[in-house]
């Protein structure tokens, strides 16, 4: 007999599928930033996701209803964020493990809650702030600067986490008024075009393997958004959003299986703490919607 809650179970698999995927995404783009340039990767990327888009606007009222738009500039914005993060993070993968990669990058959501006060002038409470607060204390922790084997690379994917969390207050913004088809559409149509005057300049013929692991670098982001979609589709937002934080725990073990990479105590302490932190901003979030609503 079906439930109530099957569509809320459904929700939660699909994010699970979805986070594998692009954790094994990034073990790809780690794999390929050895060889390939970065800007080649990326153009490739975002030239299979905007057909991606554009089939998916055509299936959801059409392409021209979907480039509609009442954030024009901060639509192209949001796109320009996207690309210079999905860069950089793919810039880190080649110095960095996929762990720590992920480690780092975890504290975009207390960056986010520190950004919608200026950007978006939303208030934000003493509790929040103080896990804001914690959370980059456990970012300290994995940086660990004073040991003396600090690595300037780590800031490079603290840069894709600013990346990414200036990309979310952006498309906080552009939600309230747009689509999601027509958000969907520009990320990445403006990804491609962006990505597209910067490839040929880094161009190089790739090889058999090159282009293989392409495919799968592709088809593992396009069926990540694709679940992402679905999951959406049968479970709230909220109730979704502790499972996105399961992204680190399979970058963790792909880290582990695909390059054998062993982190410390210290590291594994910080990213809980980081975790912990952004569990509860979202979970004050969900409250304070509630009340709201």
């Amino acid at each position: 007999m079906t439930t109530s809650s099957d569509p809320i179970l459904k929700g939660v698999v699909a994010t699970l599928g979805a986070t594998f995927l692009f954790a094994s995404q990034d073990a790809i783009t780690k794999h390929l930033a050895q060889t390939v340039s970065i800007a080649q990767i990326v153009f490739i990327r975002f030239l299979f996701f905007s057909l991606f888009a554009v089939a998916y606007a055509s299936r959801s009222g059409g392409v021209r209803m979907a480039l509609i738009t009442h954030c024009g500039v901060l639509q192209w914005l949001r796109g320009l964020l996207i690309v210079i993060e999905i860069a950089m993070f793919a810039l880190a993968l080649r110095h960095l493990g996929v762990a720590e990669t992920h480690m780092l990058f975890a504290c975009f959501p207390l960056m986010v809650t520190a950004l919608s006060v200026p950007l978006l002038g939303e208030a934000v409470g003493w509790r929040r702030w103080a896990a804001v607060g914690v959370g980059f204390c456990g970012t300290v922790m994995i940086l660990d600067p004073g040991s003396g084997v600090f690595r300037p690379e780590t800031l490079i994917a603290l840069s894709a986490a600013l990346m990414f969390a200036l990309y979310n207050v952006v498309t906080r913004k552009t939600g309230r008024q747009d689509r999601f088809e027509t958000s969907l559409l520009y990320f990445g149509v403006v990804g491609l075009i962006a990505s597209a005057l910067a490839a040929p300049f880094f161009w190089s013929a790739l090889d058999r393997g090159e282009v293989g692991w392409l495919a799968v670098l592709t088809l593992t982001g396009i069926g990540g958004h694709l679940l992402l979609i679905k999951a959406l589709q049968w479970a709230p937002a909220a109730v979704l959003q502790p499972f996105n934080y399961f992204l680190l725990v399979w970058a963790i073990g792909v880290g582990f299986v695909v390059y054998g990479e062993i982190l410390s105590t210290r590291e594994l302490f910080g990213a809980a703490i980081v975790v912990s932190s952004g569990l509860f901003i979202a979970f004050r979030e969900r409250k304070l919607y509630r009340r709201r609503t």
